[in-house]
């Protein structure tokens, strides 16, 4: 088979993911997934599109991941293993795709406008 080589985006985050046949070892960073990603629900976003094509124990996963934040980085890693696994077999397409694991969330933060204290948080008027 290979390692399979894809991209994913969310926010500012950027994942690239290395996936070829092995025992079911995911590698962020090079660290251990689960010390990258603590918490239980960044660790379920990421084994998502593993465990909805019953592949978590048939891939191991090498990713480099950077920009953004936790989450925007979780869900980037999601995506590109989501791609990965559309490469892999072709069938994993229909179940992936109506979950929406393989649309590139277009949401991003607003910018600040000048005169305002956030992008839409206004400063507070007091009338003395």
């Amino acid at each position: 088979m290979g390692v399979i080589h894809k991209i994913g985006r969310r926010k500012c985050a950027v994942a690239r993911v290395y996936v070829s046949e092995g025992t079911g070892k995911i590698t962020v960073n090079k660290k251990e997934f689960a010390t990258y990603f603590p918490t239980a629900t960044l660790q379920y976003k990421v084994m998502q599109p593993m465990s909805m094509t019953e592949n978590a124990t048939n891939f191991d996963v090498k990713v480099n991941v950077y920009g953004g934040g936790s989450t925007g980085q979780a869900e980037a890693v999601r995506m590109a293993i989501a791609r990965a696994m559309c490469e892999v077999e072709a069938e994993n397409r229909a179940i992936l795709k109506p979950e929406g694991l393989l649309t590139r969330d277009p949401r991003m933060v607003e910018r600040k406008k000048f005169g305002q204290k956030k992008a839409r948080k206004k400063f507070q008027f007091s009338k003395r």
